[in-house]
Order: C-alpha cells, then sequence, then structure tokens
C-alpha cells in the first residue's frame, strides 16, 4: 500500500489542543469498510447511466461519453493536481493504459446500452469482473463465491430470449476492458498516491473521445442545458465510482473486489426499475438474492490481512 504525508484535520484551526490526538484523513478513510466504497461506487455508476440513458436522443452515445468523461477529468485534475515529474516511465504507461481502457470501457458501454436495458448490459458485461474474480480465486470458498455469482448472471441473463446481439457483443467487449480496467486501476492505486493516476488516466480517455464531443457541438449551443446534465453523468458514473474503487482496491484482493462487484447487475436491474420503468419478475429477483449472497459471502469471509498484499 502506498504511504504518502497525509494531512491531519483538527477541530479549530491553528495548533493542536494540549493532549489532543491529531486525526489524520487517512485514518478516517480506513475506519470506512472498504465493501462500502465498492457498493456506493456501484449505486452512483448505475444511476448515472440511467441519467445517461435520456441523453442519448439529444446526443448520442459516444458524444455523451466525450462529455461525462470530459468533464470528469476536469475535476479530478483540479482536485487532485496531480505532476509528471517524478513519475517512472512504467507509471505513466499505465495510466495511459488505463487511460486507453476506460475509453474503451465506456463508448463500449453506451453503445451496448442504446440496444439494450441497463440490468441485461451490465450482466452481459459482469463477464469481465467475474473472470478475474475466478482466475485469482485460490481458496475453496472464494470459488463458492464465484460458482453463486455466476448463477446469479445466468439467471438474471435473457438466455434464449431476444437480445440485440450486437448490443449483446458490445457488453461483453466492455466486461474484457473492465477486466482490464481492475488490473490496471490495482497497480496504479498502489504506486500513485490519491487520485494521481485516476486523474491522469481520466485526461487520457477525454482526449480520446473529445473528437465525439465536437462533433455534437451544434446541439449542445442549441440547448446548453444538455451540459449541466452531462457533468451530473460525469460525476456520477466517473468521478464517484472510480475513486471509491481505487480506495477500495488498496484494502482488499483483486479477485475479492471482482466477487463484490457482483451486485453491479442487481443494483443496475433495481435503477432500471426505479429510474427507466424496466420491471423485474421473479427470475431477476432470484439473480439478485444469488448476486447478494456471493457479495456478503465474500466480504465475511475474506482475510483483513490480504488488502495490503494484493
Amino acid at each position: 500500500m502506498a504511504t504518502t504525508a497525509e494531512p491531519v484535520i483538527y477541530r479549530t484551526p491553528g495548533r493542536a489542543p494540549s493532549g489532543y490526538q491529531p486525526w489524520s484523513a487517512r485514518t478516517a478513510v480506513n475506519l470506512v469498510p472498504p465493501a462500502a466504497y465498492v457498493v456506493v461506487g456501484i449505486v452512483s455508476a448505475q444511476v448515472g447511466s440511467a441519467v445517461a440513458k435520456y441523453l442519448f436522443a439529444a446526443l448520442g452515445p459516444a458524444a455523451t461519453v466525450s462529455l461525462r468523461t470530459a468533464f470528469a477529468a476536469l475535476v479530478l485534475l483540479l482536485v487532485w493536481r496531480p505532476h509528471l515529474r517524478g513519475r517512472s516511465r512504467a507509471d505513466l504507461l499505465a495510466a495511459l493504459a488505463l487511460g486507453l481502457t476506460l475509453a474503451g470501457l465506456s463508448l463500449s458501454f453506451y453503445a451496448a446500452l442504446e440496444r439494450i436495458p441497463l440490468g441485461v448490459a451490465m450482466t452481459l458485461e459482469f463477464a469481465g469482473p467475474l473472470g478475474i474474480a475466478l482466475v485469482g480465486s485460490r481458496r475453496r470458498l472464494d470459488l463458492l463465491w464465484g460458482v453463486l455469482a455466476v448463477a446469479g448472471i445466468l439467471v438474471l441473463s435473457p438466455i434464449g430470449g431476444t437480445v440485440d446481439p450486437l448490443g449483446a457483443a458490445l457488453a461483453l467487449l466492455g466486461g474484457a476492458f473492465w477486466a482490464a480496467y481492475i488490473l490496471l486501476s490495482a497497480r496504479i492505486g498502489r504506486t500513485i498516491p490519491g487520485g494521481g493516476g485516476l486523474a491522469l488516466a481520466m485526461a487520457v480517455a477525454a482526449i480520446i473521445t473529445l473528437p465525439f464531443g465536437v462533433a455534437a457541438g451544434e446541439r449542445l449551443a442549441a440547448d446548453p442545458r444538455l451540459l449541466l446534465v452531462a457533468l451530473g453523468v460525469g460525476l456520477l458514473s466517473s468521478v464517484v465510482p472510480f475513486s471509491l474503487e481505487l480506495e477500495a482496491l488498496r484494502r482488499i484482493p483483486v479477485q475479492v473486489f471482482g466477487v463484490l462487484m457482483s451486485l453491479e447487475p442487481a443494483i443496475a436491474a433495481l435503477v432500471g426499475l426505479v429510474l427507466l420503468g424496466e420491471v423485474l419478475g421473479l427470475r431477476e429477483m432470484a439473480a439478485i438474492g444469488l448476486v447478494v449472497t456471493a457479495s456478503v459471502g465474500a466480504t465475511k469471509t475474506a482475510d483483513p490481512d490480504q488488502g495490503d498484499a494484493a
């Protein structure tokens, strides 16, 4: 786990009161269970995806990705102000690779989201992190939670149904990018302090997707309110979840993180129900029970000492 000089927070400005023990920001962060970061990040990302779907009619998926990524990069750069000096070539290449991965993940997922429902898209895309969980598992219990998650995905997936083939293929492609994101962000989270690595990667993704945003310039000029909505999507879909996930990956193993992310299809289905009117049936409810069981099991049986070794 990376060590950095931490700011110290006191109740009042100036020197600390006599006998008062300093409370560091890192100490406060460590008090929150890493699983909580993952769950809150999932909810934020899915709400952002649901809001983004309303932008597709006006901007299209690619332009929505461009604006979302640009706003997210701007916020992260202002907050973290990463420095390029002193960084090794390996660190910078990792940030570049993560930026390419973020761009591919967002473009493929939003293109899939235009063609298939949110819950279905997330279910298919989850093949990526699920693969990380199964390949990296070393204990029988880890394999059990992975099997339960697979069962939930299979139940939630409309196998044999009428799913748009291109939408399904794009969602699976997003799953491959998602797996790469988990591995790359775990490395960056250990070597670049705070969200500096994420800020650099998001800037790279913003540059890659910039042409799509420029192409939508006339539509944005006709209705500037779209920019405000895109800003909200950027915060919900990128800044909040990616920052929380990076913090979580500093403290739990990559394979446990992958199983915890099994909540994603279930929460996506619930968000789709509430915000997009996608009704859930008994099949979907059964899937939610399976993936929640897998996630809770992974959290309860994880070795706390593994987080630093991951």
